[in-house]
């Protein structure tokens, strides 16, 4: 027997907001109540369906629509002053990533959930997948040893068929920079895995995105870990044509790991002393796309049966960030 659902009002219906809308409509738990855009014609592709259009927040909050939560799925620029909003409405919320482009937002919206007794969660969807879930568990099995060494590259292409004009995506205000819109997943990841950071030294270029962004196209980071250890994070949008890599590499004591995907899905190396990788694990090149629903099952769970929320896990990924552009040598 289906108990009763959790009603939504997703703001923000572009690429990543259709995504929720299937999600919800195929979700036992859940029902889509609301769609707040200030696209009118994307508005007009729901007009068939039995449920509330609104052209900016103020309208859906004034309307008293029945709701329980709100998804954030606007530009990122918007997501801290939205869910702040929406928590003082007393509506849960569950924000797309990035949680904010500041850190002083994102402790905003963790205190306004504090008050409002309201749950706030971050769509962190690649923690899911099942490579993330088995290394997380060999990290902390400590079979690994001390961690000597862990590098992140992400080389992609993000060209004009990307930034387009009339996009908000290459904007400082509403974009945030490279790290946040296209690789806060694997700060996230690295955060999730081995903790936070010290001594950090950032370098950063704009090669041949001048005409296209207003920040940088690629960047090289170094720092330690505050549990000892090494790392650095390599990225680029400025890949010719497509992407060619994502990857977490891993040098210590006991052996050597390294998984790659955009997803994070796929295990390269896993050479570990006296150690089998699981029967399941050995074939990994299939897509997560089932991770999305995996996070509303989580947030789900944290708003009717009460588990933890992840905003204040979350937290740290803006302030990592924050970091790191604040550490910029020039």
């Amino acid at each position: 027997m289906i108990g009763p659902k959790l009603k939504f009002a997703l703001t923000g219906c572009g690429y990543i907001g259709k995504r929720y809308i299937t999600i919800l409509s195929q979700h036992p738990q859940c029902a889509l109540s609301a769609i707040i855009d200030t696209d009118c014609s994307r508005l007009s592709e729901y007009k068939h369906l039995d449920i509330s259009l609104f052209h900016s927040i103020e309208d859906y909050f004034s309307s008293n629509t029945e709701t329980d939560a709100v998804i954030i799925a606007t530009p990122n620029g918007m997501h801290g002053s939205l869910a702040i909003a929406s928590l003082k409405q007393n509506k849960h919320v569950l924000i797309e990533k990035p949680m904010a482009l500041k850190r002083s937002e994102a402790e905003a919206i963790i205190q306004t959930a504090k008050d409002q007794n309201k749950k706030a969660m971050v769509v962190l969807q690649n923690r899911f997948s099942p490579v993330s879930i088995w290394l997380k568990k060999l990290v902390e099995s400590k079979r690994l040893g001390k961690i000597f060494f862990v590098e992140v590259n992400c080389f992609w292409n993000r060209d004009e068929r990307y930034y387009k004009k009339e996009s908000w995506h290459g904007t400082k205000e509403m974009d945030g920079g490279s790290l946040f819109t296209q690789f806060s997943h694997f700060i996230d990841m690295a955060y999730w895995l081995f903790g936070d950071i010290k001594n950090i030294r950032s370098r950063f270029a704009n090669f041949s995105h001048q005409h296209l962004t207003q920040f940088e196209d690629t960047g090289s980071i170094h720092f330690e870990f505050e549990q000892g250890g090494m790392r650095c994070v390599n990225f680029s949008t400025a890949a010719w044509d497509k992407s060619f890599e994502s990857s977490l590499t891993i040098i210590a004591e006991n052996g050597s790991i390294k998984i790659s995907g955009q997803y994070m899905n796929r295990i390269d190396c896993c050479h570990v002393k006296d150690y089998h990788l699981p029967v399941e694990l050995e074939s990994t090149d299939s897509l997560n796309d089932n991770n999305h629903y995996k996070m509303i099952d989580a947030f789900v769970g944290a708003v009717m049966e009460n588990n933890p929320a992840n905003a204040e896990e979350a937290f740290h990924c803006v302030d990592i960030i924050e970091r790191m552009y604040a550490a910029q040598i020039y």
